[in-house]
């Protein structure tokens, strides 16, 4: 099938740039392809999003009917010094980028969803449950298009009775949007050296509840972040959220940046504990839990931004890395890029070129805010991952609300997270408490409330390189960290029947966060796309 854009995503990036492409010119055809069985199903965020990239996209927003409701009425920041201790931050004493003044609490999964509808009103194709397997190469090394995953297939690679092939898609020019660590976008980058020059990429993993708390302590429009306790006593860094929504909803979630270096930490057990801190559990003391979820974010910087061009497509929103960590934001900053990037590629076919290095996008997207933004703010992560949450936080304030982001210097982190960790004989083990199952809870209980699911039979999608390697290496040498920094249980160490550990992978419970391509310290472990349709099936996330 022949287009003039495919897109790869039905997230905020992928959808902004199909309805972009079709507002400059109504004539082109434009399809979306999206791994999860429907558009949502797959998209988690915090989420509190600046409203500047939809305001631009579709200035009536409001009138279309967009499922934006809860304006932030209040900030506040904490640093917990324990499991009990906190101090308010004072709003004067922390970074600008961390005010929500005219920002909105949503449902990304919702926006998502209103954002296909108003892309298939402008005429785009949307093929939801289909897994972008390949990319399409042409003999002079372009990118023709992709081609989807085969459906049907045993674990052994047979035929089943219900086997679809996968078919390719053709666009005069392709757009990567798959999100954080998107599997074709690291091939195209590993293919054309996209990254070349540039820092390593660096990753958190973000873990979220959905609560229904009662009407009395629902507070529509309050932001809490913090920083320090727990991830504090392990010298990781990071922080957690609570959101209030509408309709007496509330968010939680933690991040832990995945460049920790104690093997033993684990980051779904650090948002357990997290939830029973005083300033957390008050809010959700007295709810349910209705939704939980994980997913990685990318959040090195403009450092880490690989080239984002190359012959026949381009890469957009977190699959090339546009999240602002300063703002802890990356929603309009990823449809400001898609949405520069529709305007380039609109602009070339208008002018008869295809398949061809669109090579006007790297100054219109350094030209616009988002850019600009990104720049600004540089400096962030680096110093959160240098000096730690309070320093790093410190330099923050200086360098973005004194001097606006114009010192001189730029903040290298150069150190990939997969590389982080150190001996688990040289490191503390941590001895994480019992779930009490009102705030805190365990790894299969979450997973069943993420609506995750695959083929039973099919070829398990998380590839070993080296079968032989996560016992050979990774359990003496780091006690196996797969089995703590994966959330959803998917890697245990087990017996065999003579009585050795054994790998084992449960590919069925695996949320499609990518946090095993990211932190497995020998590079072992690659994520690619199931069976169309599988994973988790977010209804609000």
């Amino acid at each position: 099938m022949e287009y003039d854009a495919v897109i790869i995503g039905a997230g905020p990036a992928g959808l902004s740039a199909a309805c972009k492409l079709k507002q400059l010119n109504s004539e082109l055809s434009v399809c979306v392809v999206e791994k999860s069985a429907e558009v949502g199903g797959h998209i988690l965020s915090g989420a509190v999003i600046e409203p500047r990239a939809l305001n631009e996209l579709f200035p009536s927003w409001k009138e279309l009917g967009a499922p934006i409701f809860t304006k932030v009425s209040g900030d506040e920041i904490f640093l917990l010094s324990s499991a009990t201790g906190s101090k308010r931050i004072p709003s004067i004493l922390t970074p600008k980028t961390m005010h929500n003044e005219g920002n909105y609490i949503v449902s990304l999964g919702n926006l998502c969803r209103w954002l296909c509808e108003q892309a298939e009103a402008l005429g785009v194709e949307v093929f939801p449950g289909f897994s972008a397997a390949d990319i399409l190469f042409g003999n002079n090394n372009t990118v023709l298009g992709i081609i989807t995953g085969d459906m049907g297939v045993t674990a052994d690679g047979a035929q089943k009775d219900s086997f679809l092939q996968g078919m390719e898609l053709r666009g005069k020019y392709t757009l990567f949007a798959e999100g954080s660590r998107g599997h074709l976008g690291q091939k195209l980058i590993a293919h054309y050296s996209l990254d070349s020059g540039k820092c390593p990429q660096h990753y958190g993993l973000g873990v979220k509840e959905l609560w229904k708390v009662p009407q009395s302590q629902h507070q529509a429009g309050r932001v809490i972040h913090t920083a320090g306790w727990p991830l504090s006593e392990s010298d990781s860094s990071g922080g957690g959220f609570l959101y209030h929504l509408e309709d007496q909803q509330v968010a939680v979630g933690f991040i832990t940046d995945l460049s920790y270096s104690n093997p033993y930490v684990d980051p779904f057990e650090e948002f357990q504990r997290y939830k029973h801190h005083p300033v957390i559990a008050r809010h959700l003391t007295g709810g349910e839990r209705i939704a939980y979820g994980a997913r990685a974010i990318t959040k090195g910087g403009i450092q880490s931004l690989p080239e984002m061009v190359f012959p026949g497509g381009i890469m957009i929103g977190d699959d090339a890395g546009t999240l602002n960590f300063a703002k802890i934001k990356g929603t309009h900053t990823a449809m400001k890029s898609a949405m520069v990037a529709a305007e380039t590629v609109a602009t070339a076919i208008a002018n008869g070129q295809q398949n061809e290095s669109l090579a006007a996008y790297p100054k219109a997207f350094t030209q616009s805010w988002a850019y600009k933004e990104l720049y600004a703010q540089r400096n962030f992560g680096p110093a959160q991952h240098r000096w730690g949450n309070f320093w790093g936080s410190a330099y923050a304030f200086l360098d973005i609300n004194i001097f606006n982001g114009c010192l001189p210097w730029t903040l290298k982190d150069k150190t990939p997270d997969h590389q982080q960790l150190i001996k688990a004989a040289q490191s503390k083990k941590i001895e994480y408490p019992k779930h009490d199952n009102i705030l805190s809870f365990d790894r299969l209980s979450s997973v069943y409330l993420s609506n995750t699911n695959h083929e039973e039979d099919q070829p398990c999608h998380l590839q070993l390189l080296n079968a032989k390697l996560p016992l050979s290496y990774n359990l003496p040498e780091f006690d196996e960290p797969a089995q703590r920094y994966c959330p959803a249980g998917v890697y245990e160490v087990i017996e065999n029947d003579s009585g050795e550990p054994q790998f084992q992978i449960n590919a069925q419970n695996c949320v499609h966060c990518k946090t095993c391509d990211i932190k497995d310290p020998e590079q072992n472990i690659q994520w690619q796309p199931p069976e169309g349709g599988g994973g988790p099936n977010y209804p609000n996330m």
